[in-house]
């Protein structure tokens, strides 16, 4: 087997993004450290920087999607784990009961203030094991240095992870919603699995998964369209495209334009600029109280490349807004226009040809 460096062992892990939390643990606990100095001095009271910090950092730059590496999971989780250690510590002399406990009452109480996080497992430990500069810090020792770090490295981590566009924190997509108003789920949520299916998997495997629910749903809906656009990848955007697009300039009044989409019985117009190169699109729910040109009420387009996989545009086009997407080259050109409708015309065609015949099951 070929030697390889940096083999992932995340899901989506990649040499690039070893590199960058690599760079971006290097900054953040080194300024951490050297900031902490310049707020507490240099005095052998209290250490600057507490050891669950390296721990903490690896979860920050190296997986900052995780629900583990999130602001209050780092600054909640390893102060109250230090406080828990503190206070086992000063109840129970017996160092390796106090170790026992203190870890034990630190995961309850991360667990029931939502900030469960494994270096506070240490925290806890560092407060009962920590020495004379922890025990003369007392109960100052979970806010300073733990909880003045955490704020630091969770600081530096957020410019960090924007320098580097990432993001962070973390926030999950949320599902899609009914943008018709109605009660009914997005036409995208009606087929394949349901969320009481994610919620059956996830109690039939009895385990707990480091991805948030969300994401979790994200990825498996993700995971389906691949699969479609795999198994049907040689149909293009421009097989089925339409070429005879209808479009209006800026210039174009919206009565005009009004009258082009009841003359074509079509719901979308392309607007091209004066150099035809596209500049977005009008329906009908921008024309119908709108007066002046086309150009003060224009959408952004939705558009494709004609050699862009046609089923690559389901998500598109089944979003509740979208009921085209625009064909262009790579100058904004106009080449093709694809509906809804063109893709359920070529969807019912891949189902026909996909499906044996009477006469060959026979």
């Amino acid at each position: 087997m070929a030697f390889r460096l940096f083999v992932p062992i995340l899901a989506g892990a990649t040499l690039r993004e070893r590199i960058i939390a690599c760079i971006g643990a290097t900054i953040g606990i080194a300024l951490t450290g050297v900031i902490g100095g310049l707020v507490l001095g240099n005095g052998p009271h209290v250490p600057l920087l507490v050891a669950p910090m390296g721990a903490s950092a690896v979860l920050l730059f190296a997986v900052p999607a995780s629900p583990l590496a999130q602001p209050w999971s780092i600054i909640g989780g390893n102060t109250i784990s230090a406080l828990v250690g503190v206070i086992v510590a000063h109840f129970i002399q017996e160092t390796a009961l106090a170790t026992g406990i203190a870890v034990a009452l630190a995961i309850a109480a991360m667990s029931f203030t939502r900030c469960l996080h494994p270096p506070g497992g240490a925290a806890a430990l560092t407060a009962v094991l920590g020495g004379p500069a922890v025990i003369s810090a007392g109960f100052l020792f979970p806010f300073v240095p733990v909880a003045l770090n955490s704020i630091l490295l969770v600081a530096l981590g957020y410019g960090f992870h924007r320098l580097a566009r990432r993001n962070y924190p973390h926030v999950p997509v949320a599902a899609p919603a009914n943008s018709h108003g109605t009660v009914d789920p997005p036409a995208q949520s009606r087929v394949g699995f349901q969320s009481e299916d994610i919620d059956a998997a996830l109690g039939a495997l009895d385990e707990t998964f480091d991805i948030d629910r969300n994401d979790l749903d994200r990825l498996l809906r993700q995971v389906e369209l691949q699969a479609m656009l795999r198994a049907h990848k040689t149909l293009l955007c421009e097989d089925i495209m339409s070429r005879d697009v209808i479009s209006v300039d800026t210039h174009t009044s919206t009565d005009a334009a009004r009258q082009l989409l009841l003359d074509h019985n079509i719901r979308t117009l392309p607007v091209v600029n004066a150099e035809a190169r596209l500049a977005g699109t009008v329906g009908l729910r921008e024309l119908t109280q709108a007066f002046g040109t086309v150009g003060s009420v224009i959408s952004p387009a939705a558009t494709a490349a004609a050699g862009f996989t046609a089923m690559g545009l389901l998500p598109v086009l089944t979003d509740g807004r979208n009921h085209a997407v625009i064909i262009v080259d790579d100058d904004k050109r106009i080449l093709g226009l694809i509906t809804q409708t063109d893709l359920l015309a070529a969807t019912a065609r891949l189902q026909a040809a996909d499906r044996p015949s009477l006469g060959a099951v026979g």
